[in-house]
């Protein structure tokens, strides 16, 4: 599997970047690919989401600098912004050799994995997708009823020809507040976590990115590749690499490419 660090991606830019590389891996010009990045502030309606669901009008929204955007991916609406680490895997699940559903699993067990590295405890929820902190694990709300705990990561795929695009988005240190704009998931009052709320220390989207490929690539039984970037990383990078046991390029998105690859702030 081989990953790439891009750092700060508008999110239609990396909606173009991912349905390039899944044609490219339907037809094997290139290996599993993990693309991790964050979003500027951005809500996203899925396939099942109503837009009632957006509670702020659309002057608000542009106000706050929030883009909305519908998407090809399952599920509802949720938001993604500075803060957020998201990982796009565009991974052939047909060569794998597993379902949709299997695949879901994994991924919710990845962020399970990467938020017990960093001291939190996450769970999953039966008869919803994603990943909650606190609560009762395990747990199956009754009908119309939020889980117990707050959520802290959403996934939503889409699949096509056996290979995936979308992925998961996993609350670092997100500013939480920007959820009060839409009803997350189709879920009306649900309480939203990150691992800075919940530790009390932000570890920075490098680091739980770096954990995240290689627990991914582990669970997918592939050799996780870190793609040479056309800059060094900055230092900044490297005291990552030290403590991680890894190195995070900065590949460019596209030759034109205006994207903001800061740090988020």
């Amino acid at each position: 599997m081989r990953a790439f660090w891009l750092g700060r991606v508008p999110y239609r830019e990396a909606s173009e970047l991912q349905e390039r590389l899944v044609e490219a891996r339907k037809n094997d010009l290139l290996p599993d690919t993990l693309l991790l990045l964050e979003h500027p502030h951005v809500v996203t309606l899925g396939k099942r989401s109503a837009h009632e669901h957006l509670l702020a009008a659309s002057d608000k929204l542009d106000s706050l600098g929030i883009e909305v955007h519908e998407t090809d991916r399952g599920g509802e609406v949720t938001y993604h912004g500075p803060g957020q680490l998201i990982a796009y895997p565009i991974v052939s699940i047909r060569a794998a050799r597993i379902g949709p559903v299997t695949y879901v699993r994994l991924l919710e067990q990845t962020v399970i994995d990467v938020l017990r590295h960093f001291k939190v405890s996450g769970h999953r929820v039966v008869g919803k997708t994603g990943v909650w902190a606190g609560g009762e694990p395990g747990n199956r709300p009754g009908n119309g009823q939020n889980p117990s705990g707050a959520k802290i990561a959403a996934i939503g795929l889409r699949v096509s020809g056996g290979v995936t695009k979308h992925g998961f988005a996993l609350n670092v240190s997100t500013d939480l507040n920007r959820y009060a704009h839409i009803v997350p998931c189709g879920m009306p009052d649900l309480a939203v976590a990150s691992i800075q709320t919940l530790s009390g220390k932000d570890p920075g989207l490098e680091a739980v990115g770096c954990k995240a490929a290689g627990i991914l690539a582990g669970f997918l039984d592939r050799r996780l590749e870190w793609a040479e970037s056309e800059h060094p990383p900055a230092c900044s990078q490297m005291a990552v690499s030290m403590a991680t046991g890894c190195e995070l390029p900065r590949p460019k998105v596209s030759p034109h490419s205006g994207a903001d690859r800061s740090k988020p702030g």
